[in-house]
């Protein structure tokens, strides 16, 4: 495998010498200068190039292999309603739906310009819309692997044309859960292609696997290996088990969080925690791989809304959240993979904002803080939990004799002259009389 080095820094979009189409619609959508992996990625993927490709989630990966393929589609692209002018050309495998959803609509929003088809499928739904769709035909289809498998055994998709196949949060993809399916998927493709794996971590049993299916690819990382980001406050506090809840709602409470998002290892600890937060007034909502697709994605969109505070999710179904300014990850649970740490605490921090993310450790989890910080390559610092504002201390209570007096003061008349406990001169006073004895007048 090679590694890549800097090409020469682009510093627009127009230096990569992408589309006029393209170029349009990156700009509606606002973005000027390519983000690290854009600059590395998008100029090798235009030279044909295979290419396992490291960056943090949330550094615009996603367009780093999106804008590439499609200016190379470009002189495919046509208007006919023939299906057979819209074969599959770039196939995209996502491990989760909400991924696969992601992915798509950033497909739709860089190719508003260009007459090229794209659509997503994935479990979960009824498969006859989907089927419609692909009838159609479309030059870019986005799926999860379970689900195109679906298609291609009931010949809806054909995958006998795709010229660029890429994999997206590859670690997962390339997992023992995935990779059945995927060498099913291979099968399906036409050995002459350019494949594309991006993630933010790979270790060396995964990139040793690339390699049996990629040709000569090139490596490209801008980050250091396996590195959580460094936009990203991370703390650790040391919290009981049973002590968890609470210690969750005093941190959103005073660091005022509007929303987090909060990992658990297991999707029976998701719903469990979501339903202790529910009882306790929080807006609140779970999603995992038991969820339906339609309560996945009514959470998901009322997270993205402001509605849900607190969205409790596990490591699959997280992957593909991508809330803008997401304030703060909980690992409510520490994860069994140190992999997992890095792509959890990559939902925040995203796009040169800055985030927090608050790991609770209880002593059962110290092996697995240990792992994440050696793969991190730091150590977490424990720190106590955030204490509330001391309390402003109560005025001392008045005694009685006391109030009477002032009572007494307040009601006696107001002198407008001079204080009578000043001293006098005697030059002002009346003349005195005195008695004999020279005492006091009788």
């Amino acid at each position: 495998m090679t590694h890549s080095s800097a090409l020469e820094a682009a510093n627009t979009f127009e230096e990569l010498n992408l589309a006029p189409e393209l170029l349009s619609a990156v700009a509606e959508m606002g973005y000027v200068t390519p983000t690290p992996i854009q600059r590395e990625a998008i100029p090798l993927v235009l030279a044909g190039r295979d290419l396992l490709a490291q960056a943090q989630t949330g550094t615009g990966k996603t367009a780093a292999f999106t804008l590439p393929l499609l200016h190379k589609m470009c002189p495919h692209a046509n208007t006919s309603t023939s299906p057979a002018r819209h074969p599959v050309r770039a196939l995209v495998l996502a491990p989760t739906r909400e991924l696969a959803i992601q992915v798509y609509d950033n497909v739709a929003a860089y190719a508003k310009h260009l007459p090229l088809r794209s659509t997503v499928v994935f479990g979960g739904v009824n498969m006859k819309e989907q089927e419609a769709i692909l009838r159609g035909g479309v030059e870019v289809l986005v799926a999860t692997p379970g689900r195109l498998l679906d298609h291609a055994g009931n010949k809806t998709t054909l995958l006998n044309q795709v010229q660029f196949l890429v994999l997206d949060e590859a670690d997962r993809m390339l997992d023992m859960g995935f990779l059945p399916d995927l060498k099913r998927i291979l099968d399906l493709l036409p050995a002459k292609r350019q494949t594309l794996l991006f993630s933010a971590t790979f270790n060396d049993e995964i990139t040793r696997l690339a390699n049996s299916f990629l040709r000569d690819p090139l490596k490209v990382e801008v980050a250091r290996k396996n590195t959580a980001t460094e936009l990203v406050e991370q703390v650790a506090h040391k919290v009981a088990d049973d002590d968890k809840i609470d210690a969750l709602l005093r941190v959103v409470k005073l660091r005022e969080l509007s929303q987090a998002l909060v990992f658990t290892r297991t999707k029976i600890a998701a719903d469990k925690l979501c339903r202790r937060l529910q009882k306790r007034g929080v807006e609140a909502a779970a999603i995992h791989g038991d969820k339906a697709q339609v309560d996945r994605l009514l959470a998901l969109e009322g997270f993205k809304q402001g509605k849900i505070k607190l969205l409790v999710a596990t490591d699959i179904a997280a992957r593909g959240i991508d809330i803008a300014e997401l304030p703060c990850v909980f690992n409510y649970e520490l994860p069994y993979s140190p992999e997992d740490y890095v792509h959890r605490i990559g939902r925040t921090g995203r796009a040169g904002a800055s985030g927090l993310a608050v790991s609770l450790v209880s002593p059962d989890e110290d092996k697995l803080l240990a792992g994440v910080e050696r793969f991190i390559n730091r150590k977490l610092e424990i720190t106590p939990l955030p204490s509330p504002p001391a309390p402003v201390p109560a005025p001392a209570p008045v005694p009685p004799s006391a109030r009477v007096a002032a009572a007494n003061v307040d009601a006696a008349p107001v002198s407008r002259g001079r204080r009578t406990s000043e001293p006098v001169c005697a030059l002002f006073l009346p003349p005195v009389r005195t008695g004999q004895d020279g005492g006091a007048p009788e």
